[in-house]
């Protein structure tokens, strides 16, 4: 026999022996059953298990660990024959709570029950030799069960539960502890605290990583070199602890550092940090129970760390809400309070930002008594850079009217001015003209906004006349404008592109033609019923979908 092969057999039938000595010893059945199962689990690194005995020719579960309450409720009543068959009748219920091994428990030719064990920790099959053993361990158990003695393995149980208990009451304190702090340097001094404390380690390492970023939260080791291997391995894979064998063999550079081991911070099943433990001060190994107990602090810690980080991130994130909505007032007033009520025009407006704040721009500024400027913009992009923006065309038009210009040379010196403020390719398109009352006139400049439609019995005519958009470069070619000698009942609609490209879920758009058609079939109605009837058709058209741009109208009915 192999020396290896020798040393394993003189340690299965030392340990056999004396678990025969152990449960022989005692007389509360109760306390072998548990002792029993308990034991195969352990030598097996089980995660689940049960024993039912024979109880007047029937099965009756008596013992069960890791398998959930709902699950033993369909423990099936199995009558037990003379040949002691139960594994078809079992069938279904190994199956349901993932057992992967069961044997019998007899004694003298009588089946005193079974023993059923689930996979083991590491994922390994069960080997001929585990179930052999498992048999032994059986064989050994039907004498202490039927004869009720098992005083010392229940002594032995007891001290391994009641070490159980004391680790979930630290964890549980620990737990509570975590929750009080709101910086992340003391979750993690009292990380360190408990760690030292549990195990007397005097190098450590505590890690966490978002992405590519590595950050040490504490350490006793040269962050510097620590940080150097640490990058030289795949450490956002580290999905279970590495005791000091494999850290030699697969992190080399680690065990230089005298890692002794390392254990991963989890969350949701994502690693998000490491502890990195060098050797107990006493010299002893880091047992399963140890390295649990360093899993489950480590978890408790991530979690309390994360919370901090999202905690912070929802503060700031409330901070800004509260600036945009501080900002979306401001450019609200930006806008005209009120339309104003005209002898010879009837005037509404819409303006709905599909975020906080937008780039949509409208403006009606009285010049004298008889004129009035009219002007709709679209910033290029979205939320806040579009909003500055839109506040900078806002504050030159006001400027640019008082000095009564005429539209060619206004447009151009807007032009200039925009090009001067902008950058990243950001561009407006605008467009803007002058009401007259006396003379029911409008004269325009439209500088690349999609053209304003005027209805006038039933036909379309759109106002195109103008140039370039407005930030792209300086004024080369001068503006043109166009009057138009409008006519009662004429309606005209100055709309941004959030209208006619509103998108529903099919990815369709809302399109000019679909605006034209519902502006003819409204030109009896008043602006503001107009109004209305477009947006309420946008709406309903794009039910279903994220509004993904700025909507804005300004609807001019001739009386």
């Amino acid at each position: 026999m192999p020396d290896n092969e020798y040393i394993k057999f003189k340690r299965n039938l030392s340990a056999l022996v004396e678990f025969s000595r152990v449960i022989n010893s005692s007389l509360d059945l109760n306390f072998i059953l548990n002792n029993v199962l308990l034991t195969c689990l352990g030598k097996f690194l089980a995660t689940k298990g049960f024993i039912a005995l024979n109880e007047n020719g029937k099965l009756v579960l008596k013992s069960s660990k890791g398998i959930p309450e709902e699950s033993l409720k369909g423990f099936p009543e199995i009558v037990i024959d003379e040949n002691c068959d139960f594994k078809e009748s079992l069938k279904s219920f190994l199956e349901h709570s993932n057992l992967k091994v069961v044997e019998k428990i007899s004694s003298s030719n009588e089946c005193v029950g079974i023993v059923s064990l689930g996979e083991k920790l590491n994922g390994s099959e069960y080997s001929e030799d585990d179930q052999e053993f498992l048999r032994t361990l059986l064989n050994i158990s039907a004498s202490a069960i039927q004869n009720s003695i098992v005083i010392n393995e229940l002594k032995v149980v007891n001290r391994v539960l009641d070490s159980r208990v004391q680790r979930l009451n630290s964890l549980f304190e620990l737990s509570k502890e975590f929750g009080l702090f709101n910086e992340s340097s003391k979750v993690t001094r009292l990380l360190v605290f408990s760690l030292m404390g549990q195990f007397l380690v005097s190098k450590y390492a505590l890690i966490k990583f978002e992405d590519d970023n590595i950050q040490v939260l504490e350490s006793k080791f040269h962050n510097h070199h620590l940080l150097e291997k640490i990058k030289k391995t795949d450490y956002k894979n580290i999905d279970s602890s590495i005791t000091e064998e494999l850290i030699k063999k697969d992190f080399p550079e680690l065990f230089e550092l005298d890692v002794n081991l390392i254990v991963p911070m989890q969350l949701q099943g994502k690693t998000k940090g490491l502890i990195l433990l060098g050797k107990r001060m006493n010299q002893q190994n880091y047992t399963e129970a140890d390295i649990e107990f360093v899993y489950s602090v480590g978890s408790l810690a991530i979690i309390s760390l994360e919370n901090k980080r999202l905690f912070q991130e929802a503060l700031e994130k409330y901070k800004l809400e509260e600036e945009l909505d501080f900002a979306r007032d401001i450019q609200k007033n930006l806008l005209p309070r009120s339309i104003p009520v005209l002898e010879s025009f009837d005037i509404a407006a819409l303006n709905i930002s599909s975020r906080q704040v937008g780039g949509d721009y409208y403006d009606i500024i009285k010049l004298d008594e008889d004129s009035y400027c009219l002007a709709i913009a679209d910033v290029s992009g979205k939320g806040i850079p579009a909003s500055l923006l839109m506040a900078n065309i806002q504050a030159f038009l006001r400027v640019i009217c008082i000095q009564q210009m005429d539209l060619e040379e206004s447009t151009e010196l807007i032009n200039d001015l925009i090009s001067q403020n902008t950058s990243d390719g950001r561009f407006i398109t605008f467009c803007w003209g002058v009401l007259n009352q006396q003379n029911k006139t409008l004269r325009y400049v439209n500088a690349g906004h999609n053209p304003p439609i005027l209805v006038r019995e039933g036909k379309i005519k759109k106002l195109t006349t103008g140039g370039i958009i407005l930030g792209v470069m300086k004024t080369v070619i001068p503006y043109e404008s166009e009057e138009l000698q409008l006519q009662k009942d004429d309606v005209i609609v100055f709309f941004t592109d959030g209208i006619s490209e509103a998108m529903n879920i099919t990815g369709e758009e809302f399109s000019d033609e679909r605006l034209e058609k519902i502006v003819i079939e409204s030109t009896g109605s008043c602006s503001k019923e107009i109004l209305n009837k477009i947006r309420n058709e946008v709406v309903d058209f794009v039910s279903g979908a994220v509004q993904s741009d700025d909507l804005t109208m300004i609807v001019v009915k001739v009386k």
